[in-house]
């Protein structure tokens, strides 16, 4: 299988399945000398992990980071950094079932058609589970990013119908509600929406916005690995993901020039913008404002509500999906959608410091 790969110069190779031994990284590139404080990458790991409320899958994984080669006495130390994580709760019987049949809205089908075989434990390798990966490996981009000023947030914009008001904005939120929203009136009607999914056996989808501040102007590259490109490969590279939109994004076809246009002013001595509708990248190069950038992720395609589909011996047939899985996949999404975000942001850091002598 092709495509495990990612990144430039700042390279993740992620290994494993959903209900094998476990699942790992290996990160390449990463400059020696960086403080690797396993405490925060074990909190990203935390963020991400299942059974952490009513809304997400009750398997119950400790999803405990083991940091096997690349880092002594605390540092980077320039070598391949291996990590991985033990799988504890397997129980591939509740998937036996599905190796007869393609579920709606998973990945089954196309496996077959590709391979000719495909390990329904869980979904395999396009498991969400995958996903604990690069949230490893984001955290040592994070930390290698935070000695470069640059910081990187997500929370939850909207769930379903409900979206947050910029005006009651609060990042405290985010940490502070199981859904990473940072509006507690929007949080308490998201919660109530979830429910109502719940109890009819379905699930729903929603929105992550991310924000990358602090970023030195001139990353990316103008032609094909444009900085908003790249993001975008990893954003999308995502299971859930069905949409990305950077700055004003899809509402910009709706706007004329000079709404859209961002002016340039002097501030402090310095060439700034009076606003940010680019979404902090102009011509695939970043300008040195936050990058603003947003995903849509789709509703859980694991419900209980009855559905009809295809057997391997295509007959038409009628399922509820068995195991157990998240009615909405977003909130355990946003930290992921940090780290993806992450890891370009260290490899264009990398990258760009042979643009020029």
């Amino acid at each position: 299988m092709a495509g495990s790969t990612f990144g430039n110069i700042f390279k993740m190779t992620t290994w494993g399945e959903s209900h094998g031994e476990g699942l790992g990284v290996v990160i390449d590139g990463v400059p020696a000398g960086i403080t690797v404080d396993t405490g925060f990458i074990q909190a990203m790991m935390d963020r991400r992990k299942p059974g952490n409320s009513k809304f997400s899958t009750p398997r119950s994984e400790a999803d405990e980071i083991h940091i096997l080669s690349g880092v002594f006495e605390d540092k980077t130390t320039g070598t391949p950094i291996s990590m991985m994580v033990r799988n504890t709760s397997q129980r591939s019987k509740d998937y036996s079932e599905i190796a007869s049949y393609y579920r709606p809205g998973h990945a089954d089908y196309c496996f077959d058609e590709k391979y000719g075989f495909r390990d329904y434990r869980g979904g395999g390798r396009s498991s969400g589970r995958e996903t604990l990966s690069r949230v490893a490996a984001g955290a040592v981009a994070k930390l290698f990013l935070k000695e470069q000023g640059i910081n990187i947030n997500a929370y939850t914009r909207a769930i379903g119908p409900v979206s947050i008001d910029e005006a009651a904005f609060d990042q405290a939120e985010v940490f502070d509600n199981e859904l990473c929203m940072p509006d507690k009136a929007a949080y308490e009607k998201a919660v109530e929406y979830l429910k109502e999914c719940m109890a009819n056996g379905d699930s729903a989808g929603g929105i992550i916005e991310c924000v990358i501040d602090g970023v030195m102007p001139g990353l990316g590259e103008p032609v094909f690995d444009k900085l908003d490109a790249m993001l975008a490969h990893a954003i999308f590279s995502i299971g859930a993901v069905k949409g990305f939109e950077i700055g004003e994004g899809f509402n910009a076809a709706s706007l004329q020039g000079s709404e859209n246009n961002d002016e340039f002013c002097m501030k402090e001595g310095k060439v700034d913008k009076r606003t940010n509708h680019s979404g902090g990248i102009l011509g695939g190069i970043s300008d040195g404002s936050p990058i603003i950038f947003r995903a849509a992720v789709k509703p859980t395609p694991s419900i209980s509500k009855m559905q009809r589909t295809v057997n391997k011996n295509g007959e038409e047939i009628e399922i509820s999906v068995k195991g157990r899985h998240d009615p909405v996949i977003v909130p355990r999404a946003v930290v992921v959608v940090e780290a993806m975000a992450a890891m370009v942001i260290a490899d264009a850091v990398l990258m760009n410091r042979c643009s020029k002598i």
